[in-house]
């Protein structure tokens, strides 16, 4: 089984470490929601809502889709590093990639039960 390395950024900037396995074809948002993460994901990953979004810090990424960009450019806030962890699988980002959970910020940053903040 191979096992996708990456790291969590909360909001106070300190940084949880996740391992999970990449060769099951899940998306970073199925991933995120495994590990509790406060992501909604109210669309299903069909990049219709946004509440899956991500701020990407570090690592290797591919270019976003067209839908995905179409669903960004709705938001007043996105960013440059904005993205939609339903359109990310896992086996496209690189071992050690950083991100911050964008429903962390609006929660307070109260990380996940059974994580550490």
């Amino acid at each position: 089984m191979a096992d996708k390395q990456f790291w969590v950024e909360l909001p106070d900037g300190s940084r949880t470490p996740h391992e999970v396995p990449s060769d099951m074809g899940l998306s970073l948002m199925e991933a995120l929601k495994a590990l509790d993460y406060p992501v909604e994901a109210t669309c299903g990953g069909m990049a219709l809502c946004a509440t899956c979004r991500i701020e990407w810090q570090d690592g290797n990424l591919p270019e976003p889709s067209d839908a995905e960009l179409d669903m960004l450019d709705t938001l007043p806030d996105a960013r440059s590093t904005s993205r939609l962890s339903c359109q990310i699988r896992l086996t496209d980002i690189s071992d050690g990639s950083t991100f911050r959970v964008h429903a962390l910020e609006w929660n307070q940053g109260n990380a996940p039960t059974g994580q550490q903040a």
